[in-house]
């Protein structure tokens, strides 16, 4: 009779280590990448500056002209400005600061490709082909 009540306080100390370990995993597989996520997204946020360019939530592209404490200002088109929440910026494009490299005017083109492209047949997409 003693065996049985230890064997089964011994059992119920064993659950409740399984369960706390199962908090445990739950902790670190998902709770926590949300709260990372979630930081990543306020850093954004609040890095934002009139000029930066962005896409919303919603898909919708625009530049930055202004911000305030809890809404900013953006410009979809000429003229045209809508406000936005904070939150709903999903991710910025473009920052106002980066310098965009300049594309060259055209790619160096090898020696002999200029005869190749002349001798060539022409692209199947664009050849008519006569009906028999």
């Amino acid at each position: 009779m003693v065996q049985a009540a230890d064997q089964a306080s011994g059992g119920n100390y064993s659950f409740l280590i399984i369960i706390a370990l199962l908090f445990g995993f739950m902790y670190f597989v998902m709770i926590r990448p949300q709260q990372k996520q979630r930081r990543k997204a306020m850093e954004m946020q609040n890095t934002l500056g009139p000029g930066d360019e962005i896409v919303t939530i919603g898909g919708l592209h625009g530049t930055v002209r202004g911000i305030a404490d809890d809404a900013v200002l953006l410009e979809i088109a000429p003229g045209v400005e809508v406000r936005f929440a904070r939150p709903a910026i999903a991710r910025v494009v473009q920052k106002f600061d980066e310098v965009v490299p300049e594309p060259d005017a055209a790619p160096p083109v090898a020696a002999g490709a200029e005869e190749t492209a002349a001798t060539s047949p022409e692209s199947p997409v664009t050849e008519v082909r006569k009906q028999d």
